[in-house]
């Protein structure tokens, strides 16, 4: 039995798929950094909208880390979101999946 190499063409369209997987990515950063704000906004009471930064020394230690904590995961679920409906999109033009 001859067994063909079938990975020339998921090659071809994984290098097809980067500029894709880029504007996506910079694109779901962007919704995500605005999503994040507004969330941590209306989760925090008083004046000061944004979210604690790690060298600020009026936020107690558990403040930063929930923050950095809700930011991470956020942005880890809008990647994954985005990474996902860009190769399908970009399946649905092309006809081969970009990953794998």
């Amino acid at each position: 039995m001859v067994k063909t190499d079938d990975t020339t063409g998921n090659t071809a369209a994984k290098l097809l798929y980067r500029p894709f997987g880029l504007i996506g990515s910079v694109a779901g950063g962007a919704v995500a950094g605005v999503v994040f704000k507004q969330i941590w906004k209306r989760a925090t009471p008083g004046d000061n909208a944004d979210a604690p930064g790690a060298l600020e020394s009026e936020h107690r230690l558990r403040e930063i880390l929930v923050a950095a904590a809700l930011q991470g995961a956020l942005f880890a679920l809008v990647k994954a979101l985005v990474d996902r409906g860009m190769a399908n999109v970009f399946t649905k033009f092309i006809g081969e999946w970009p990953g794998d």
